[in-house]
């Protein structure tokens, strides 16, 4: 399940990408926007600054911008960023595996194989969309007929 850290560093960074071409956005302008708690949101900006997703500058006319376009930052970098690796267990991680601690073996493992087609899936669908995709979506919501097929 996915965080609320990794929402609202999601929802800031869309907000980033919608404001890319008009400048710096002070953190309270992001919360505002992106209905984060501020001091919660100053955290999460702070480590995607270091991750160097954004951009941070301090002073008078300081504040927060992304450090590369919307369309290069998927929402997998993001997540992992926040909340670590995309996979459900370490074993079948491609960023921090190790074998579980209550596996007998990864051989003999039943489950793994799922949880692999799972993280793959995951992984596929999150690095294929970025910041710019989301704010593609949001001026073209899907249809009423793929609203229905997803809710069933």
């Amino acid at each position: 399940m996915l965080s609320h850290k990794a929402r609202y560093a999601l929802r800031a960074l869309v907000e980033l990408a919608r404001d890319q071409g008009g400048g710096q956005m002070t953190s309270s302008e992001i919360a505002s926007r992106a209905d984060a708690p501020r001091k919660f949101l100053e955290a999460i900006l702070l480590e995607l600054s270091r991750r160097g997703l954004i951009i941070s500058r301090r002073g008078k006319y300081g504040g927060y911008q992304l450090a590369r376009p919307a369309v290069e930052i998927s929402f997998a970098q993001v997540i992992r960023v926040v909340d670590g690796p995309l996979a459900l267990a370490p074993c079948v991680s491609h960023m921090a595996f190790r074998k579980c601690e209550d596996c007998p073996s990864l051989e003999g493992c039943t489950l793994r194989e799922a949880l692999m087609k799972a993280r793959d899936a995951t992984s596929s669908v999150l690095e294929a969309y970025s910041l710019a995709d989301a704010l593609a979506s949001e001026s073209n919501p899907p249809s009423k007929a793929l609203l229905a097929v997803t809710e069933a």
